[in-house]
C-alpha cells in the first residue's frame, strides 16, 4: 500500500464516516452535520482526493443481480520469481478476476473471482488461469456466503466524545 502524506484530522474524519455510509450524501447536508461551511466540505473532500486519501465513490452492484452466482477465491503460487509483473498484467486481462492481493505465505497471490457458474469457473481456471506463463499451481475455495460486506471503518465521533467527557468528568472528580 502506497503511503498517505495527508493528516486527517477530526473534522475530515467526520466527513469521511458519512461519506463511507452514504457516498452520495450532499455536501451542504454533511456540513451541518459538521457545523462548517459547504465550501468547507467541498474543499476538504477535494484536498483528500487530492491526496489519495479519497480514491473515488462507487456504485455497488449485487454480483447476484448479474447472474454471477459463484464467489471464489483462489491461491497462485508463481512458479519464477521474476513472473510476477507478467501474471500481474496478465490477470488484469480477465474481467472476472475482482481482487488480487499480493499476500504473505504459502501463496503469492490471492485472487476474488465471480463466475456464473461451476462450469464457467472450470473454464477461468483450467483455459485462463493455468495457462498464464509464471503460474505455478492454485488452490480454489468456494465462498458459501458472504458474512460480512462494508467500507473501511471510520471512526464514531458520538461515541469518542461521550468517552472524552466522560473521562474528563472522572479526572475533575
Amino acid at each position: 500500500m502506497a503511503k498517505i502524506n495527508y493528516q486527517v484530522d477530526e473534522i475530515d474524519q467526520k466527513i469521511l464516516a458519512y461519506l463511507v455510509k452514504n457516498a452520495r450524501m450532499p455536501f451542504l447536508e454533511i456540513a451541518r452535520e459538521c457545523g462548517v461551511s459547504g465550501a468547507a466540505i467541498h474543499q476538504r473532500v477535494k484536498k483528500m482526493e487530492n491526496a489519495g486519501v479519497i480514491t473515488g465513490s462507487r456504485l455497488l452492484v449485487k454480483p447476484e443481480a448479474l447472474g454471477l452466482n459463484v464467489c471464489v477465491f483462489i491461491c497462485v503460487s508463481l512458479s519464477e520469481a521474476d513472473a510476477y509483473p507478467r501474471v500481474i498484467e496478465a490477470l488484469r486481462k480477465i474481467s472476472e478476476v475482482v481482487e488480487c492481493h499480493f499476500v504473505t505465505g504459502d501463496y503469492t497471490l490471492l485472487l476474488k473471482i465471480y463466475c456464473f457458474d461451476y462450469d464457467h469457473l472450470m473454464n477461468i481456471l483450467i483455459d485462463t488461469i493455468q495457462h498464464i506463463p509464471g503460474i505455478g499451481h492454485t488452490v480454489t475455495m468456494v465462498s458459501l456466503d458472504q458474512a460480512i460486506e462494508r467500507q473501511v471503518w471510520v471512526k464514531d465521533y458520538d461515541y469518542d466524545k461521550k468517552k472524552k467527557k466522560a473521562a474528563q468528568a472522572k479526572k475533575k472528580a
